[in-house]
């Protein structure tokens, strides 16, 4: 049994109830991979240490302790294709670089640009995240390696669905006892899947116990291909072939109605927000303010490097924020705490752990992060929520501790040489690159 405290932080613990302090100075007590301990009391805390044998003290005086920050759509591999197009409308720069890149990978580069994406992640203080992405049953080992919690998307196009439903049946067998890995089905989009393969999917998911995601309305050329081919927005597509309810996850959602967010609402649908890269590509900015009114789960997703160009969701806390704000005209629209929320609480709904993950109490799952708050740019403190979401960076994160287990420590990751990644990354992108000619 292996036990854990981090000691005399400032703790945000994300279950703020009533006149309850959205933060305050206190310890936090870990055993094996759960929250046994959150306590203000130096006598509790110093009680703990006594009675578990060798306890690992992690001093985190002028730190903040929060729950670990969840990215709920990414592609993760795409590490390998960071600004490798930019400044491109989306479809040229899907159809005449992205696409072309990915199908000269091959399954171990998307493991090496997974695991790039992964240690960029750790480094942010991201410890979960839901991926859609190709050859998922070959990463599952890559994650578990590299220690942190994820759902796999098995992304298929209609070409490829035979290939990728025989890759998420293996992917399902691999993940089998791994706690911290679970499977689902991620149809690219609307528009480049046909309505039986959106649906065989979905049949699929049920099946197997599975989650279902799909790429939504995200941009204004998708509304109108899905118009001239089903007469029909997105959303409403989607729900017609009864694909919405409490286990699908829609990426994007930038045009969506009044009516549809009811919809969304009433079907239990989880929203993922990608604002920078809504911002890059130009797609438009998503009425999160109204989906949040509305009593839509709204997380919070960075997308893929290729699309952002990075993994890293205190940029995207921030912008999601601020562009609430401008768009509405409004400044009290999304404030800090309701933005922490969708990269927190909203985020492990969206995992399936609601209540679990994504807050700090006693019971829940232990994965935590821990940010040095001695930057010039975080002082002074007026108001430590705001302090963090609104002036807080990736650097800032000192520890993080997912399921129990430290993985990155003084920004180290354990068990990972970053400068070997980082060569063999720069090989296989300049293989890539000459064997398609650009």
């Amino acid at each position: 049994m292996t036990s854990l405290l981090l000691k005399n932080g400032f703790v945000v613990p994300m279950t703020v109830q009533g006149e309850e302090p959205i933060s305050f100075r206190g310890s936090v007590g870990v055993v094996d991979n759960r929250i046994v301990l959150v306590t203000r009391s130096e006598e509790e805390a110093a009680a703990f240490v006594a009675s578990h044998a060798a306890c690992r003290v992690i001093d985190c005086s002028e730190k903040a302790i929060l729950p670990g920050l969840i990215n709920t759509h990414c592609h993760a591999a795409m590490t390998l294709q960071r600004n490798h197009a930019d400044d491109i409308p989306l479809m040229a720069w899907l159809n005449d670089h992205i696409w072309p890149f990915e199908a000269a990978q091959t399954k171990e580069d998307i493991a090496l640009g997974m695991t790039l994406g992964m240690a960029e992640m750790l480094l942010g203080g991201i410890t979960s995240f839901v991926d859609m992405y190709f050859e998922e049953d070959f990463c599952v080992e890559v994650v578990d390696r590299m220690g942190m919690r994820a759902v796999l998307g098995c992304s298929y196009f209609d070409a490829t669905i035979d290939k990728t439903l025989s890759s998420a049946e293996r992917a399902v067998k691999a993940a089998a006892g791994k706690e911290r890995i679970r499977i689902s089905v991620a149809p690219h989009a609307p528009y480049t899947v046909s309505d039986e393969n959106l649906k065989r999917g979905k049949r699929f998911a049920e099946e197997h116990g599975l989650d279902y995601m799909v790429h939504a309305a995200e941009t204004q050329d998708e509304m109108q291909q899905v118009a001239e081919k089903y007469g029909t927005t997105p959303v409403r597509l989607l729900d017609r072939l009864g694909l919405l309810d409490k286990h699908t996850v829609l990426a994007h959602c930038v045009w969506v109605d009044e009516e549809e967010i009811a919809l969304l609402r009433e079907r239990g649908v989880t929203v993922a927000h990608n604002a920078q890269s809504n911002m890059k590509i130009a797609s438009g900015v998503a009425p999160v303010t109204k989906m949040v009114d509305a009593g839509v789960c709204v997380t919070l997703a960075t997308d893929g490097s290729s699309s952002n160009n990075d993994l890293d969701l205190w940029e995207e806390m921030r912008s999601a924020a601020f562009m609430q704000k401008v768009s509405t005209m409004n400044p009290l629209s999304l404030p800090a705490y309701e933005v922490l929320k969708m990269a927190t609480v909203n985020g492990a709904r969206a995992m399936g752990h609601e209540g679990e993950l994504g807050v700090i109490r006693e019971g829940a799952l232990a994965d935590l992060i821990v940010v040095d708050l001695e930057k010039p740019h975080l002082q002074p403190i007026h108001d430590l929520v705001a302090d963090l979401v609104y002036c807080g960076k990736a650097s800032d994160v000192e520890t993080v501790v997912v399921d129990g287990r430290v993985v990155v420590e003084n920004r180290q990751i354990k068990g990972l040489d970053l400068k070997a990644l980082y060569r063999k990354v720069a090989e296989t992108v300049e293989r890539i690159t000459k064997q398609i000619g650009m």
